[in-house]
């Protein structure tokens, strides 16, 4: 598979579009694995006084309206305030209201990446490691007003043994948001996964129930990520309702007539909602 790899060690000149930019200098920091001591010279707040003592006040306008839109299988639409387009488990024949600026890939079926991605995608980030496969793929991609990483995990082949760091989930925080796509998730995760997955405001879920991981172990990652959105998808067989039926009063549950909806730190619900798009 010749596709293009874009690697945390690669520095990402000007695109076409001059919305990419990668971090060279120093990693990225990321805001959903913040650990405040460690991080050096964090200044939270600060301000000027006025020549009369009181503080002075600047109203900056904030844009952090997310919009979120399920194409199909696993693939979503996620548009940030800044303009910047991304699509998780890019296949190429689940179409985009545009061209993304970002794809993301898993290689466990053909319907969760594609050989020939437009040329006109700023960047593709495969979730597993072409040039040595059973490695981890590493990405730490900034695109505008986006911050893209990877976790890495195994993924179970076409003759069922494990293949280690085939698969990856993907991460993207914007204005404040975590966003986490599981991918072709086929095994339960450590702490040493939760660790580096973070907070996640919003979970992207496979619940076929067995083509992934079974129902059971997917719905105690769902209860320990315990996201405030959970979005779920690649759905094949069972019925929405046998995945909804593992959570308990813990977890309110919504059916939408919508395919997408806009989310904003400010509009994400206090108690955990699974909410199933329409598609799905």
């Amino acid at each position: 598979m010749m596709l293009r790899l874009v690697l945390s060690t690669m520095v990402l000149a000007a695109l076409a579009s001059g919305t990419f930019a990668q971090e060279a200098a120093r990693p990225q920091v990321s805001q959903c694995q913040l650990i405040a001591e460690k991080i050096p010279d964090v200044q939270y707040a600060n301000y000027t006084p006025s020549a009369s003592g009181a503080p002075k006040r600047t109203l900056v306008q904030v844009q952090e309206d997310v919009v979120i839109t399920y194409l199909g299988h696993s693939t979503f639409q996620i548009d940030t305030p800044g303009g910047v387009s991304i699509a998780t488990d890019f296949n190429g024949w689940l179409r985009t209201s545009r061209t993304p600026d970002v794809v993301t890939m898993n290689k466990a079926h053909s319907s969760h990446y594609t050989l020939n991605p437009d040329p006109a995608i700023g960047a593709v980030l495969q979730g597993w490691n072409e040039a040595e496969p059973g490695q981890p793929i590493e990405h730490k991609l900034v695109a505008g007003d986006a911050y893209v990483r990877n976790v890495s995990t195994d993924i179970r082949s076409w003759g069922g043994e494990m293949e280690p760091n085939g698969n990856s989930i993907f991460i993207v925080e914007v204005a404040g948001l975590c966003i986490g796509h599981l991918g072709h998730l086929h095994h339960e995760l450590t702490d040493t996964h939760y660790g580096e997955i973070g907070r996640l405001d919003i979970l992207m879920v496979p619940v076929d129930g067995g083509l992934t991981l079974g129902a059971d172990s997917m719905s105690r990652i769902v209860k320990r990520l315990r996201s405030a959105v959970v979005l779920p998808m690649h759905r094949r067989g069972p019925p929405i309702e046998t995945f909804l039926s593992m959570f308990d009063g813990g977890f309110d549950t919504q059916i939408s007539e919508n395919r997408g909806f806009t989310v904003s730190m400010r509009t994400l619900p206090k108690k955990p909602l699974i909410l199933v798009l329409q598609g799905v």
